[in-house]
């Protein structure tokens, strides 16, 4: 058969990052990016991006480890290349505080980032609200910039990007062989999956190039993640909130909340506020699934629904992803050869 032609829907970390990988993995086919946002008006453009898993009830977790294994390995390689600043990666120290020990002192992650270890007694002088720390280093993405390199890369291996909305994965099935659902909160409505719902973050983006460390409260609530250009603050979870709009009280008590932590941060300049949807279920959905209508077939994979997490596993989901598409294209090369017999 023809090269299989394949659509990408959705051009955030997880879109961008799933056609590169189709494209590595499946050199044969034509990929194709479809998008109504292209960066920087993605969600991806408003995350921290920094690779410090979120934990998935719903998937098991040897799955999310190695999801986050490959992340780690794929862009630590990335930040020891020339590519590292255009790219927008690198190295990032610091600490994660807790008011009192949590149940699980090594997290299932520990061991791939790296020099995990308990704080000293005198790294927890810094927190006297803390009783008890881990220190580790881990990479950072400083998005924006990560997700025009992925763009980049895409490019130049000939996939098309095109703005365009899709209100139905169907509209597609004339056009391309299968499709890839990237969408993430637009998920929601494009296959009424009722299972994702929108966690609404709030953070702040500072001038504070002093902060080289970053600080991340237990509870993933209150953070303090330094980039290359400037110090992401956060932040918020508001279950099933859909306002992008951002509220003056939540900008004050995030910055009071980090300046608890880290009080040189009352001296940062240049505030700027920022709002995203994060697309959360239970489990990141992973699958494939045909539709038909009238004896008609079109094969998806979904790939959506990473809430908080999308950065530390989006290389290792994309991954899956692609191989889920090579089956597909399995499929449709035995049935178009059955189909000649």
């Amino acid at each position: 058969m023809a090269a299989p032609k394949v659509a990408v829907v959705g051009a955030g970390v997880i879109g961008l990052s799933t056609a590169l990988c189709i494209v590595e993995t499946c050199p044969s086919s034509s990929v194709t990016v479809l998008s109504d946002q292209f960066s920087p008006n993605t969600t991806s453009d408003v995350a921290a991006g920094m690779l410090i898993p979120h934990t998935y009830p719903g998937t098991p977790i040897h799955v999310q480890k190695q999801w986050f294994k490959e992340t780690f390995t794929y862009l630590f390689a990335i930040s020891n290349s020339a590519e590292a600043s255009e790219a927008g990666i690198h190295l990032v120290s610091g600490w994660q505080v807790f008011k009192s020990t949590p149940k699980e002192e090594l997290p299932f992650w520990s061991d791939v980032v790296l020099g995990f270890r308990p704080m000293s007694e005198a790294e927890l002088q810094k927190f006297p609200q803390h009783q008890f720390g881990q220190a580790f280093t881990t990479l950072k993405c400083d998005c924006p910039t990560y997700l025009l390199w992925l763009e980049k890369r895409l490019k130049a291996a000939g996939v098309q990007m095109y703005n365009r909305k899709v209100a139905d994965l169907w509209e597609l099935h004339r056009e391309y062989d299968i499709v890839v659902n990237c969408t993430g909160i637009g998920a929601h409505q494009l296959v009424g999956d009722k299972k994702l719902f929108p966690v609404r973050g709030q953070v702040l983006q500072v001038h504070a190039p002093w902060v080289k460390n970053f600080i991340r409260d237990g509870d993933g609530l209150t953070y303090i993640y330094p980039g290359i250009h400037r110090v992401t603050l956060g932040g918020t979870r508001e279950k099933e909130s859909w306002s992008l709009s951002p509220d003056p009280g939540t900008t004050k008590d995030i910055f009071d909340r980090c300046c608890s932590l880290e009080a040189s941060l009352q001296e940062a300049q240049d505030i700027k506020v920022k709002v995203g949807l994060r697309p959360s279920r239970q489990c990141v959905r992973l699958q494939r699934e045909v539709l038909s209508q009238g004896g008609v077939k079109l094969p998806v994979v979904h790939n959506y629904g990473h809430g908080a997490g999308g950065f530390s596993v989006h290389r290792g989901t994309a991954k899956e992803a692609a191989r889920l598409v090579g089956e597909c294209i399995a499929a449709l090369q035995g049935s178009s050869s059955r189909a000649k017999l």
